[in-house]
């Protein structure tokens, strides 16, 4: 129990986001260490109190502990053994009634030589109290020294906890769409001016990224701003709007992409492209110097996998071959399910008819159902980029600079590492 964390109280802790910093688990650990420690403390001072009971029911309460250097033992020898010990002669029996009248009888002795020396036997019994009170309060202080330990440590953690950034509250009672539609609007008043180059990103939640821009460069309020569609179908509805747009033929660098994400990982890893974009969408946000992604709550997940499909981009020629070799990465195989070839439309992983979908780019993908999260997600990408076949994937790891969630208590950042 010297190696267990002992319990902490956040009782001086007052917002929500430094409480959660201790799960449910951490409480559980330090209500079994605390356990542990008063089971300790009590095993060690029920030594002490079993060794006192042992001494006085063997010895008798009269003992005496130190006997003059130089006198027998038998004269320091408390009554009741001398009662215990055998004596079958008369002789012994006259030796024993010395011993008992002798150890009855006052001494008067005076020490000498070295003072007084204590008797084996008797003493070791009574050596053992002091030694369990000692390591009573050895134990008790290591505890607390322990506990202090801890306290500071949490409190610097609480210290240096930045609390969930909100950007705005009260969204109770909104649809996933209405909700979709603040955090696009949010997106855009915060981080998109004048004179940029934005990458406008494909999806649902995008959608009305790209409808704020509109608005905004109808109203006067941006100017001289230009965008980059990651598919043909933003790029429809960017004209529509009356968006100047341009491609990376024309512009290489982008200060700002603000797109969608189908999964969120704490990491704010991602998997992108269930409306196909995938490609066009990474080579616009890799070479921007900020990728905003925009998401609902319901985007969030531990571990990406299982509640997305994973898609795939590969070439037509040969793809069955290719769709083999992707399922057979080692990063992979242990996690999927079915790799399953996407039909009809390509922009929804649904099949919605007979033939195979073609993306806007001409070729085909493929949907990858886990059914456990991908324990090495970056393992994951790096396996699939390096498929001969693959074009690309829909994991974006690390490229997110910043996640902005729209949830039943309001929109907010997402913190790195947040669960």
């Amino acid at each position: 129990f010297f190696f267990d964390p002992p319990p902490l109280k956040m009782s001086n802790v007052e917002s929500r986001e430094s409480r959660a910093l201790l799960s449910t688990a951490d409480n559980n650990a330090m209500h079994a260490s605390a356990y542990k420690t008063l089971f300790g403390i009590s095993a060690v001072l029920g030594c002490m109190a079993l060794s006192i009971a042992v001494d006085r029911a063997v010895y008798g309460r009269s003992t005496a502990l130190y006997a003059p250097v130089g006198q027998g033992v038998a004269t320091v020898r408390p009554v009741t053994l001398a009662r215990s010990a055998a004596m079958p002669t008369a002789a012994s029996s006259g030796q024993a009634s010395a011993v008992m009248a002798a150890s009855q009888e006052p001494t008067n002795a005076v020490p000498s030589g070295n003072g007084f020396a204590l008797e084996g036997s008797h003493a070791a019994g009574w050596m053992f109290a002091p030694m369990a009170v000692l390591m009573a309060g050895l134990t008790a202080m290591v505890a607390m020294i322990r506990l202090s330990q801890r306290q500071a440590s949490v409190v610097q953690k609480v210290a240096t906890y930045q609390p969930r950034r909100w950007l705005m509250t009260s969204t109770a009672g909104l649809s996933q769409d209405e909700l979709k539609k603040m955090v696009g609007y949010k997106s855009v008043d915060d981080h998109v001016r004048s004179g940029m180059v934005v990458g406008l990103g494909t999806g649902s939640t995008a959608a009305f990224a790209v409808e704020r821009v509109g608005q905004k460069v109808a109203s006067g309020e941006l100017t001289d701003i230009i965008c980059i569609p990651t598919s043909e179908r933003t790029k429809e509805q960017a004209e529509s709007l009356g968006i100047p747009l341009c491609t990376l033929n024309e512009k290489s660098h982008i200060d700002v992409s603000i797109d969608g994400a189908d999964e969120v990982d704490p990491d704010w890893n991602l998997v992108k492209g269930g409306g196909g974009a995938l490609l066009r969408e990474k080579m616009v946000e890799i070479v921007s110097d900020k990728f905003i992604c925009i998401v609902d709550e319901s985007k969030l997940c531990p571990g990406l996998g299982p509640g997305f499909p994973l898609p795939v981009e590969i070439t037509p020629f040969c793809h069955e071959h290719t769709m083999r070799v992707v399922a057979g990465l080692p990063a992979i195989a242990p996690y999927l399910k079915e790799a399953v070839l996407r039909m009809g439309s390509s922009s929804s992983n649904k099949p919605d008819g007979d033939n195979i979908a073609v993306t806007d780019n001409g070729n085909y993908i493929v949907d990858l159902h886990f059914k456990e999260m991908i324990k090495d997600a970056p393992a994951a990408a790096a396996q699939l980029k390096n498929t001969v076949g693959v074009v690309d994937h829909g994991l974006f790891i690390g490229m997110a600079t910043e996640v902005i969630v729209a949830g039943s208590e309001g929109v907010y950042v997402m913190e790195k590492g947040q669960q």
